[in-house]
């Protein structure tokens, strides 16, 4: 098993899901349904079915947790923005921008892990929310684990003085940069234009503004890894930024990306991605990806 890349993935069913009025003021990926609520959230539990079980399926171990009924958490499907595990076992809990979005943060999740699994518990969140400063868990920040280098996008949702002390506070070193969505807003999560796997990495280039792109593009030579360019189109339009590198119970990697995803890719992307990986997982998750404004990669939280 790699030190990078994790067998274990937590994920939480979409229970109360539908269009989230407050985050879609900075998250322009979001796009409203005429479909009535009740079939909304009918096909989003059945979207996260079915992707659970394809992880299951191919020997990722899915922990999977019910969102409480009685809160208004609209966007729990996303874990990622509130939760992290490292290798070194610490427990991080992280500031949210969008209030609604914080009752996500279930305390049950995070006893039974600590308790389970020994974790450390550091948490971000509280103080830094009275503060109104955020940082979206690893929908903010990407971790490239081998270099001890992490990435992100500054936005709303990212506050760089807090990525940099958090990053440091971990070991890694800090590189931020500014990238831009299809509106020229600052693109909300660095996940949904940057993903890192153990040789590779998927980058949106074209979002990153001008004098920013020169020391994001040196660092990445750095890491050694085979560096696959995405178009803005795919970005903007298809979540193909939105993928993340598992690892399966005998140690095989798995890509796991959305439908959309996959079907933006090119030949040649693809070819690169079957090259570095043992299985390419799709799974098709139109309605969470469409209404919720992410992805695969936003859908699963790391259990290191």
């Amino acid at each position: 098993m790699s030190q990078h890349t994790t067998s274990t993935v937590l994920m939480v069913s979409p229970t109360n899901f539908e269009f989230n009025e407050e985050a879609f003021l900075s998250n322009k990926f979001q796009q409203r349904s005429s479909d009535d609520a009740k079939v909304i959230k009918e096909k989003a539990l059945s979207e996260f079915k079915a992707a659970t079980e394809k992880l299951i399926d191919l020997g990722v171990d899915v922990i999977v947790y019910e969102d409480e009924k009685d809160t208004i958490t609209p966007d729990a499907v996303f874990p990622n923005n509130w939760i992290s595990t490292s290798i070194e076992g610490t427990l991080y809990t992280y500031p949210m921008a969008i209030p609604n979005r914080r009752a996500e943060r279930n305390q049950d999740i995070i006893d039974h892990l600590c308790s389970e699994r020994n974790y450390k518990h550091v948490d971000y969140a509280i103080e830094n929310e009275k503060s109104e400063i955020y940082l979206e868990g690893t929908g903010s920040i990407i971790f490239d684990h081998f270099n001890k280098v992490a990435y992100a996008a500054i936005s709303p949702r990212t506050d760089k003085n807090l990525f940099e002390k958090v990053v440091i506070d971990m070991n890694y070193k800090p590189v931020s940069f500014t990238a831009f969505g299809k509106e020229k807003e600052l693109i909300y999560h660095t996940n949904v234009m940057l993903s890192i796997g153990i040789d590779y990495v998927l980058i949106g280039l074209e979002t990153i503004k001008e004098e920013d792109k020169k020391q994001v593009i040196e660092s990445l030579s750095k890491s050694g890894k085979e560096v696959i360019e995405l178009t803005n189109e795919q970005i903007y339009n298809s979540f193909a930024g939105n993928m993340i590198q598992l690892e399966n119970n005998v140690g095989e990697t798995i890509l796991v990306l959305s439908q959309t995803a996959y079907e933006s890719l090119t030949e040649r992307q693809l070819e690169l991605l079957k090259k570095f990986n043992d299985h390419i997982c799709q799974v098709s998750i139109p309605t969470i990806e469409k209404i919720g404004g992410g992805s695969a990669r936003c859908m699963i939280a790391e259990i290191f």
